[in-house]
């Protein structure tokens, strides 16, 4: 079945990665994440991803801890290389052509990230992994997913979230009563504070009229359905209509 979208980027959590883990990266996750991305990739979609690195490091948390911010920050940017080196190995594995792109300089391990080059990827079928966050301290990967979209031109932004299937009034895993909203727009969003992404992220998606959909990558197969046009998760966008 043909994708609903021609380009889309994919935002993963590295919390993802752990699996029932408390830290760090479960080879067993990657190779089922690589699957369904795999059964994406079937559709002829050009998929770009944006990938956290939570589950090996958090900069702001260090920061709160006495830590200079800005350090912080870079080693989370380091913390997204791992993960997306990770799930390079894991796509490859399956046969799907991946190149993973930097924002800060790894040419050892990676490609600096260039944006014609990107888009040469994805033309091409491959998978372009973009780590490193924007290679900017103070700004999380829910930013470098926007930014990445709208330099990539996408026709969607796909928020994979770990056991959660879309947005809800407040948090499902504490409120029993919170409501999950099919459809919502980016100012609803950002005035109930319902957390989509962070708001500078969000406020960039409303000023550029970028349509996200929020899902949960944990149940098998939903990644495929999304980009097949179902209806799953919530849809923020612009207006209503």
């Amino acid at each position: 079945m043909p994708s609903s979208y021609q380009r889309i980027l994919l935002k993963l959590s590295g919390e993802a990665l752990m699996g029932d883990q408390a830290f760090g990266i479960d080879p067993t996750v990657a190779t089922e994440m690589a699957k369904q991305i795999g059964g994406v990739m079937e559709t002829g979609v050009q998929l770009g991803i944006v990938i956290g690195g939570g589950n090996i490091w958090r900069g702001l948390s260090a920061a709160g801890k006495g830590m200079d911010r800005a350090t912080g920050d870079y080693m989370g940017m380091i913390a997204t290389v791992l993960n997306g080196l990770t799930l390079q190995d894991a796509l490859e594995k399956q046969q799907i052509g991946t190149r993973v792109m930097t924002a800060i300089e790894m040419r050892d391990v990676a490609e600096p990230y260039i944006r014609r080059r990107a888009l040469r990827h994805m033309e091409k079928g491959r998978v372009v992994i973009l780590a490193a966050g924007t290679g900017n301290p103070y700004f999380t990967t829910d930013t470098a997913a926007a930014l990445r979209a709208l330099e990539l031109d996408v026709d969607v932004l796909m928020m994979a979230k770990n056991r959660v299937d879309g947005v809800y009034s407040s948090d499902p895993r504490e409120n029993a009563d919170a409501v999950r909203y099919d459809h919502i727009t980016h100012q609803e969003a950002i005035e109930r504070n319902l957390r989509v992404m962070d708001a500078s992220a969000l406020a960039l998606c409303r000023d550029n009229n970028l349509p996200i959909i929020v899902f949960d990558m944990s149940k098998n197969g939903t990644i495929r359905r999304v980009v097949n046009g179902e209806s799953v998760g919530t849809l923020v966008s612009s207006t209503r209509n």
